[in-house]
């Protein structure tokens, strides 16, 4: 598929997948005329990169972290950035949910008094 399609399948904007090429993340064929042209998994993996830019991962950190998911093997570097991103962002919903539990208490407190 073309960058329009793929950008449209997955969301974001034809900025964002050339910004993803450019760090390594996503590297389409070309064609004879210079055009990219991506695999269909090439959604579920724009996905992934949401997921993770959304849980607070660098550019860098997911590249790391590509080998891992392609290979679904690590090495032992691999698997203590995966469980230190993974402490990181447990701590981080742990944190929201904390937040949302007290904007409750406020809407709870308004709701009753307008």
């Amino acid at each position: 598929m073309r960058i329009g399609e793929l950008a449209t399948r997955s969301g974001v904007s034809v900025r964002a997948l050339r910004y993803y090429e450019e760090q390594g993340l996503l590297t389409p064929e070309r064609s004879t005329s210079g055009q990219r042209h991506y695999p269909e998994a090439a959604v579920d993996r724009v996905h992934f990169f949401q997921d993770m830019y959304a849980a607070g991962l660098t550019s860098r950190t997911i590249a790391a972290l590509l080998p891992c998911v392609d290979s679904g093997h690590t090495d032992e570097d691999q698997r203590h950035l995966l469980h230190r991103e993974r402490t990181r962002i447990d701590t981080q919903v742990t944190r929201l949910q904390a937040a949302l539990t007290r904007l409750d208490e406020v809407i709870a407190i308004t709701d009753t008094h307008p």
